[in-house]
């Protein structure tokens, strides 16, 4: 631990002005090893790191130790320039389970505009360690703190990432400055089940808009009620002032009717209120917000309408009940995006951690957004095709290797562009070619048409998901990660593994890489789910001689994952000056 630190505080740009490090390390109680403000050269701390000492002591509490940080490192008079806007940023190294409670203190840093990046190794619980981290995908995994090198690239990557300069009026430090500009729609159940307790959702809705800076170049917000069909009671573009839209929101009356559908209604804001005519700024980069009520199952499908706001670029957050918090959960953006409560009556209890939530998210995506908008169209793609080639896939392989033919012609080849790479794969994988071999379309076309069926069993995803991590996305074969470049796995798998694919997926994911599935009828659905960036970038055909039909929505998924937060980051920094306020910490905080 202690030489990974070192590793890392090399990498900084140690002075005054620019990167201030502190070093705490923990036990039962948190020692500070030195400040934030202590030194302002590199050499003086990585003399202060090479005489550490082990602390020993039990238990372990990292409850305290994040609780302690934030109140005793991460202030002004002992360095941190939060005030300042600059990023603030805790990296946790632990070795195990806590014994208090991290959650407050975690949430607490996170609503202090803290980046939260966790290490943990196989004694750690690696659900606390996402519990920790700003994000769940800050947090990443070793078997054993030897190994730490292994992630040592990836966390500074990481870091760069999110440490983008910014000043008093950045939204970045969410404690102190405001979200500049959103469109929020307030989608609310007006069902029969809902009668009692709408009023309760009336004066959540109420305290939200009150947090909003509602002017016509700043906040808008559209309530539209539901039941049976929907109906807008105001659309993004009626109210210009909050007084307005509060007077409209303390009259709402509850709608009533049945059956609940939530389909319907997702639907209803998509085509008629998330658009330029109803007051969106979705084309000019404005983050698009929908905040779904619920309580209860709907009647009619949720799942096409939901993907198609968040291909769209939509934001939901939902709020549901005993009776509805799994399906809030599917239509939401994500675990983070859904909270569950056990009756309307209970949401003030949530409307902190609400508030946080969506801060937090939006944060993130205004710091993306400049980047994307404008240079989407510009910026390359790694992408490789991961294909079934097992006894299995004998006949279909034709058809496979059609799909990749016309996916090909569709991007963009040039070496500064879009890179492609195919791996065939049954017992184990084998690279046609790698993502630097050829900068060529018409190269790579002819490779494609020339693949044959490898053949064999039995089937084993697992090691072909970590074969294209340690040897397809890295630089020597032509990955750009470190350059920002999003890095796509396209994967075509015909039948279930034969061995374990959670780890390899996950240490996908944790580098960045963006998955995309696609199975056919003898396919684990669950599987690919698990393996796909998101359960619902998996599609389904009955055959691979269907894969026509799903060709343009794996396009339309791509694009809308790149806009919505891939690799946002080093497009941007690359451009900047970047200054870190890093606070490296084990059992070292």
């Amino acid at each position: 631990m202690r030489e990974f630190v070192q590793r890392v505080v090399e990498q900084f740009n140690i002075d005054a002005n620019e990167d201030h490090v502190s070093v705490v390390q923990y036990s039962r109680d948190t020692e500070v090893h030195f400040y934030l403000n202590t030194y302002t050269s590199k050499e003086d701390i990585l003399d202060s790191v090479r005489g550490l000492r082990h602390k020993g002591g039990r238990p372990l509490n990292t409850g305290a130790a994040l609780q302690y940080v934030k109140d005793n490192v991460f202030t002004a008079s002992y360095g941190s320039r939060r005030l300042e806007g600059v990023p603030q940023i805790l990296i946790v190294l632990s070795g195990g389970k806590s014994f208090d409670s991290v959650d407050t203190a975690a949430s607490s840093l996170k609503e202090l505009g803290v980046l939260t990046f966790g290490i943990g190794s196989r004694g750690s619980d690696s659900r606390e360690l996402q519990r920790i981290s700003y994000d769940p995908n800050y947090a990443l995994s070793v078997s054993d703190f030897t190994e730490l090198p292994n992630v040592q690239e990836q966390l500074l990557a990481s870091v760069q990432a999110v440490a983008m300069p910014t000043t008093p009026t950045s939204p970045t430090v969410i404690a102190d400055y405001t979200i500049p500009r959103k469109d929020v729609v307030i989608l609310l159940d007006g069902s029969d089940g809902t009668r009692n307790s709408f009023p309760a959702m009336r004066e959540f809705v109420q305290r939200v808009v009150e947090q909003f800076n509602i002017e016509a170049n700043r906040d808008r917000v559209s309530v539209v009620q539901y039941s049976k069909d929907a109906e807008a009671h105001f659309y993004l573009n009626t109210y210009a002032t909050k007084e307005e839209i509060l007077n409209t929101v303390r009259s709402l009356r509850h709608r009533g009717g049945r059956p609940l559908n939530t389909g319907a209604a997702l639907q209803y804001v998509m085509n008629n209120v998330f658009t330029a005519s109803a007051g969106s700024r979705r084309q000019e980069g404005v983050p698009q917000v929908l905040i779904l009520f619920s309580g209860g199952r709907s009647n009619d499908n949720i799942d096409t309408p939901a993907s198609a706001l968040k291909e769209s670029g939509v934001l939901i957050f939902g709020i549901g009940t005993r009776n509805s918090s799994r399906e809030v959960q599917i239509i939401a953006s994500g675990p983070t995006y859904a909270q569950s409560i056990p009756e309307f009556s209970d949401l003030p209890s949530v409307q902190q951690q609400f508030l946080s939530s969506l801060n937090n998210v939006l944060v993130q995506v205004l710091q993306m957004t400049p980047t994307v908008m404008v240079e989407r169209k510009m910026a390359g793609r790694d992408v490789v095709f991961l294909l079934d080639g097992s006894d299995g896939t004998r006949s279909s392989f034709p058809a496979m290797r059609d799909f990749v033919e016309r996916m090909v012609e569709r991007l963009n080849m040039s070496e500064r562009r879009d890179r492609v790479s195919v791996v065939q794969f049954s017992r184990d994988p084998e690279a046609h070619f790698y993502l630097n071999t050829y900068t060529n379309k018409e190269d790579i076309l002819d490779t494609v048409r020339g693949l044959r069926h490898k053949g064999g069993r039995p089937l084993n995803t697992g090691a072909a998901l970590q074969y294209v991590r340690d040897s397809v996305f890295t630089a020597s074969s032509g990955s750009r990660r470190v350059e920002g470049v999003p890095q796509l796995l396209i994967l075509l798998s015909g039948g279930r593994s034969f061995d374990n694919v959670d780890i390899p997926a996950t240490s996908l994911k944790e580098l960045g890489v963006l998955i995309f599935g696609i199975g056919s009828r003898s396919s684990d659905s669950r599987e690919l789910q698990r393996i796909s960036h998101d359960p619902s970038y998996v599609l389904s055909v009955s055959d691979f001689s269907d894969l026509p039909s799903v060709q343009q929505q794996l396009f339309t998924n791509i694009n809308t994952v790149l806009v919505e937060g891939t690799p946002i980051t080093t497009t941007i920094i690359g451009k900047r000056k970047t200054k870190l306020a890093c606070f490296n910490a084990p059992h070292f905080l």
